[in-house]
């Protein structure tokens, strides 16, 4: 499907990657540009850069900018919903009210509901029934991103229709967009490798090197995978791009939120005071407990989330947690 700028996208959230990708939308659509807060919303606006979330890139002239909800989406050809998993229901039932029917809805939250364990598409179609949905995601980090540094993402929908007009929405000549229909396993790809990233930052903090993280992104990547397979998702998908590819820049980049919380916490620090110190939500923090429980629901073995989760809820520190990683019976890596 050929874009024009007679398309209209609405980002709902104004964290550092949902402007990325308001600034990314605004070459093939009009954008706007949904920031919770009108201050931040009148700085973005001005200042033409978001000094709280995303210093020191400029955005497009044409991006606009709005604390309106209802003024950003009722116009919306597609609404990409930038906000985190744990105000995503809230800020979705309030949107429903004012998108237009049929206009496809794409979640770029990388986390589950706690209460309900449910993932953000899921979410979507309990609060805004009769919309198609997608998931934008991939080894995408905002910083490089809008460098203009080549990287690829994955649109994920079981409508081929909707994914291909999205592929051609945030198609870049620095950002190849493939597609996927396994919307399944892109979520919980999304969801468990920030958890793995963690663990990964805290060896790193630690100060072990790169034979432990390798070590550790690996049983992570088994991890993921069995979750998502047990849930429905594809095996091929967790050896693509969101799932090994996305687990790869976040393990691996200090850029990465989670992979901070670990390092800091590797480090001797209490979850509580990173926690405190940082203006973005991590969400491998909030979303390591519901991972376990799915887990446990599905039958599925997650060692290294186990670990992870009781490191964040102060049971253990990281040390004693790799030690338990270490000591766990011998067992065939295939099994």
């Amino acid at each position: 499907m050929a874009v024009s700028k007679s398309i209209r996208v609405a980002v709902v959230g104004a964290g550092s990657w949902g402007t990325t990708v308001a600034s990314l939308a605004t070459t093939n659509a009009e954008t706007v540009l949904w920031a919770r807060r009108p201050d931040l919303a009148a700085s973005i606006a001005s200042k033409r850069t978001n000094r709280e979330y995303l210093p020191g890139y400029e955005l497009p002239d044409s991006l606009e900018v709005t604390a309106d909800l209802g003024l950003a989406v009722s116009a919306a050809d597609v609404v990409v919903m930038a906000v985190p998993s744990h105000g995503f229901r809230a800020v979705a039932t309030q949107a429903f009210r004012y998108v237009s029917a049929g206009v496809p809805i794409v979640s770029l939250a990388k986390g589950l509901e706690r209460t309900s364990l449910k993932r953000m598409t899921e979410v979507v179609a309990d609060e805004m029934p009769g919309h198609p949905v997608a998931v934008l995601t991939g080894p995408n980090l905002a910083h490089e991103v809008m460098q203009g540094q080549p990287t690829a993402a994955v649109v994920a929908s079981n409508d081929r229709a909707v994914a291909d007009e999205l592929q051609h929405i945030f198609l870049r000549p620095t950002l190849r967009v493939y597609t996927n229909p396994d919307v399944i396993g892109c979520e919980v790809a999304g969801v468990v490798k920030n958890v793995i990233a963690i663990a990964s930052g805290m060896a790193a903090g630690m100060g072990l090197g790169d034979n432990t993280r390798a070590a550790l992104m690996t049983r992570g990547l088994a991890e993921m995978s069995r979750l998502g397979v047990a849930m429905g998702g594809e095996g091929l998908t967790f050896a693509g791009l969101a799932g090994m590819g996305d687990l790869i820049a976040t393990c691996s980049s200090t850029q990465s939120r989670n992979n901070t919380v670990g390092r800091r916490l590797g480090s001797g620090e209490s979850i509580n005071d990173i926690l405190d110190s940082m203006t973005m939500v991590a969400e491998g923090v909030k979303s390591s407990p519901a991972v376990l429980d799915l887990a446990r629901r599905h039958g599925v073995e997650m060692p290294i989330t186990e670990q992870v989760v009781s490191v964040c809820q102060n049971e253990r520190g990281a040390a004693e947690a790799l030690a338990l990683l270490m000591q766990r019976r011998g067992r065939s890596e295939l099994g």
